[in-house]
């Protein structure tokens, strides 16, 4: 698979794969100035992706890609458990602190509204008053 049918596949740049191989986490077969990815690039990438949607650092998804051995992957496996718990409880508090923040920002907006609703409320009281004795029927000159 050439890097046209890669990033395509796997909907990234070809700047991303470049920047994937620079770091060692790929390595394409190279024939001239084509790449040529074959079925463990694909892999790999698939495991990439996967690591930096789960918020893994480069660093982590590399131990994991360099504990792979082919039929005798239960060091990767235990590796990718014990990382994988340590992401999830660092997520489940993200979560927490969003969910305060969220709560917090609404509050705040609420009481911004009702400013704004009172300094608003003010602003018509005041144009209705001044309106009123500016009529004629306020006994005003003409």
């Amino acid at each position: 698979m050439n890097i046209r049918e890669m990033c395509d596949r796997f909907g990234v740049t070809p700047r991303t794969l470049r920047f994937y191989e620079a770091r060692e986490l790929l390595s394409p077969i190279r024939r001239g100035q084509h790449r040529l990815y074959n079925r463990a690039d694909r892999g790999r990438l698939t495991l990439i992706l996967r690591g930096k949607r789960f918020g893994f650092s480069l660093e982590e998804i590399r131990e994991l890609l360099e504990l792979y051995e082919p039929g005798k992957n239960m060091a990767q496996l235990s590796a990718a458990i014990q990382i994988g718990r340590e992401r999830l409880i660092a997520l489940e508090r993200q979560r927490q602190d969003l969910g305060i923040a969220i709560k917090d920002l609404r509050g705040q907006l609420d009481l911004i509204e009702e400013k704004l609703a009172t300094e608003t409320a003010k602003t018509e009281t005041a144009k209705t008053e001044t309106a009123k004795f500016e009529s004629p029927a306020h006994g005003e000159l003409k």
